[in-house]
């Protein structure tokens, strides 16, 4: 039983390493592109776009009533 919740811890510790992996190789890329002032721009512009409409579809997904 032991070696049972062993086995079981690991698997947070392998997502924290797999979610920091991706973001790692996401982030690197855009780092390096965001040094030319109108490609920063269009990156913080596409960030802000993606969230607001991240958090109208979620606004929408928990409030099905129309908001007027």
């Amino acid at each position: 039983m032991k070696d049972f919740f062993l086995n079981v811890t690991r698997y947070p510790r392998y997502l924290v390493a797999f979610g920091l992996g991706v973001a790692n190789s996401v982030f690197e890329p855009l780092a390096a592109r965001g040094r030319n002032p109108v490609t920063a721009v269009a990156l913080i512009g596409a960030g802000v776009s993606g969230l607001l409409s991240l958090g109208l579809i979620l606004h929408a997904m928990v409030n099905p009533a129309p908001l007027a």
